[in-house]
């Protein structure tokens, strides 16, 4: 035991000290000086295995508004608040004005646009947000897709998620809501749209502009829709189907095909509104009837 406190006391003493280097107004780089030279303990292995461990806690500063920590090669403007707990790793940009919360784990190349508000435990990867949206408490975005498929010998076998999710302007997403990075296309979310808690979204999937998403709305992969739609709570969309601008769905529908036409949906499966208010007429009827 003494033997690791004084191998941890020695590499300590060679902890690099962090430069601030001004790149543009209001906007910084860090850097940290070389730990070359630091001495070898032990044995080879758990030396290189305690040098990588250094030199990649070494490679992340605290963020002097919030107390966050974040990369030396993050850009960062100058305004933006990170608060303590919360880690912004290597490469992210984030713009002016940002409110990152406690606990939440920005990922590699993120960007955030200006004026965007993360809540706690937020988890963003391989994903773009726009400006001024608001993420709230537990949301993972960019996540990989569920994709999966059967190998000759029936075994089942990932397929690669390589792209990403990209949350437009003004985009509010309510807790614990998923959003998956595309596989094929990227996932893409548009401008002023408002998406309520516990929605999945999977990978590959395109949502227009001013669309609302209410509670527990699950949408499958690859599904297009449109500008200006509404999904009441829990509607479920089947994969690789289609919805035009415009289209209302009532609460529990399901799309199991594409909606080419603008209107108000409603029922399993979802066919226009009126003839799903027909077969509950109809349902009803018949139950009177049945002796």
């Amino acid at each position: 035991m003494a033997i690791h406190l004084s191998k941890l006391a020695l590499l300590r003493s060679f902890t690099p000290i962090p430069r601030l280097i001004s790149t543009s107004t209001g906007r910084y780089r860090f850097s940290a000086c070389s730990i070359e030279g630091a001495p070898s303990s032990g044995s080879s292995t758990w030396s290189a295995l305690e040098d990588d461990a250094n030199r990649n806690h070494q490679e992340f500063q605290k963020w002097p508004n919030g107390g966050g920590m974040f990369h030396m090669t993050a850009c960062i403007e100058s305004t933006a608040l990170i608060e303590i707990g919360a880690v912004v790793h290597s490469e992210c940009v984030i713009a002016a004005n940002v409110h990152i919360g406690s606990g939440t784990i920005v990922g590699p190349a993120v960007k955030i646009g200006e004026s965007t508000k993360v809540g706690y435990n937020v988890s963003l990867t391989n994903s773009i947000i726009g400006d001024a949206c608001f993420i709230h408490n537990g949301v993972c975005i960019g996540q990989d897709g569920f994709g999966f498929f059967v190998d000759e010998h029936g075994s089942i076998r990932k397929k690669l998620q390589m792209l990403s999710a990209r949350i437009g302007n003004h985009v509010e997403i309510g807790a614990n809501t998923c959003i998956d990075r595309g596989s094929w296309r990227d996932t893409v979310i548009g401008d002023h749209s408002k998406i309520d808690n516990l929605v999945q979204i999977g990978h590959n999937v395109v949502i227009g502009k001013s669309c609302i998403l209410c509670g527990q709305v699950g949408i499958a992969g690859s599904v297009t829709i449109g500008d200006h739609v509404t999904l009441g709570g829990r509607v479920a969309v089947r994969d690789h189907v289609s919805i035009v601008s415009k289209v209302r769905l009532a609460a529990n529908s399901a799309v199991t095909k594409d909606i080419k036409e603008s209107g108000d949906y409603g029922g399993f499966p979802a066919v226009p509104i009126h003839e799903w208010r027909k077969q509950i007429a109809t349902l009803q009827t018949l139950k009177k009837r049945t002796p």
